[in-house]
C-alpha cells in the first residue's frame, strides 16, 4: 500500500503498543511489541515466535548452546489490543481539538496513548 506523496507505509502500530496475535502457530497470544521494520511489514512482538537458534562457544558465551529469542513475523497477524476492554481492535485515525492526527480504537472509540 503505497501512499501518495511518500514512499514510506504508514502503519497504524507503534513501538510499545500491545497486540494480539490473530493467525499463525502462535494464534491467541498477546505481548508488547519490541521492533517494527515499515519498509519490510514485519513486526516483533515480546514472547511471540519464539525461535531456537544454534550458537557456538565464542568469547562472550563460552558455552555455546541453543538460544531461544523472538523472530519477527508479518505486521498483518496481529491486532492492537483495545485498552479499555482489552479486546483486539483496529485503529482508526482522526484530527483531535489541535487538527493533529491521533489513534483510536474503533471498538470502544477511545483515544489510544
Amino acid at each position: 500500500m503505497r501512499r501518495k506523496h511518500n514512499l514510506i507505509p504508514k502503519l497504524h502500530l507503534k513501538k510499545g503498543d500491545i497486540v494480539k496475535v490473530i493467525s499463525g502457530d502462535d494464534k491467541g497470544k498477546s505481548g508488547r511489541i519490541i521492533e517494527i521494520w515499515i519498509q519490510e511489514r514485519k513486526i516483533m512482538v515480546e514472547g511471540v515466535n519464539i525461535v531456537t537458534k544454534h550458537t557456538k562457544p565464542t568469547a562472550q558465551n563460552t558455552t555455546g548452546g541453543r538460544v531461544q529469542k523472538e523472530a519477527a513475523f508479518n505486521i498483518s497477524n496481529v491486532m492492537l489490543v483495545d485498552p479499555k476492554s482489552g479486546l483486539p481492535t483496529r485503529v482508526g485515525r482522526r484530527p483531535d481539538e489541535k487538527g493533529k492526527l491521533v489513534r483510536y480504537s474503533v471498538r470502544s472509540k477511545e483515544e489510544i496513548k
